[in-house]
């Protein structure tokens, strides 16, 4: 039997799955697995409430109240805004995974704070497929936060594979 995390891409240590759901239900999930080094990028969710369930080892957590190591079954939720603030990030020789669970509001602004940077997600119509994709922008505040040069990641900004 193949491992399903053969053909998730590498995002730098960083793997997801997303759930499959019908298209009436908002509520969405995703199966993140973290790499020794591997880090879901500090973000806030405008619009979106989230809930990460520890399905395997000890990934740190960052919020805006600082950080702590979790384990295997513990479970957060985080608000949208300011206060729902999170990284998720494997500081451990073995491989982390978790559950994230999201409202996926429509449309919605994701912020990354360290880096000045946001992207908005909305549902569309694509002429190139029948079923609601995810449009994404992508821009930088002007905060006069320093400004580092990285790509979001691609969790955030992926289309549909048959759209050009």
């Amino acid at each position: 039997m193949s491992n399903v995390w053969d053909d998730v891409p590498d995002w730098g240590g960083v793997g997801a799955l997303r759930l499959s759901r019908p298209d009436a239900c908002a509520l969405g999930a995703s199966v993140w697995e973290l790499q020794p080094g591997g880090e879901n990028w500090y973000h806030l969710h405008h619009g979106s409430e989230e809930m990460v369930v520890v399905l395997r080892g000890t990934p740190t957590l960052r919020t805006p109240a600082g950080e702590r190591v979790l384990a295997t079954g513990d479970v957060v939720v985080f608000p949208r805004g300011p206060d729902g603030a999170k990284e998720l990030r494997n500081e451990s020789a073995e491989t982390a995974r978790v559950l994230i669970v999201s409202t996926n509001a429509d449309p919605d602004v994701t912020e990354y704070p360290d880096t000045a940077r946001w992207a908005t997600s909305s549902a569309a119509r694509s002429a190139c497929t029948a079923r609601g994709t995810r449009s994404s922008t992508q821009g930088r505040s002007n905060t006069g936060l320093p400004f580092r040069r990285a790509p979001l990641p691609r969790h955030h900004l992926r289309l549909p594979d048959e759209c050009p």
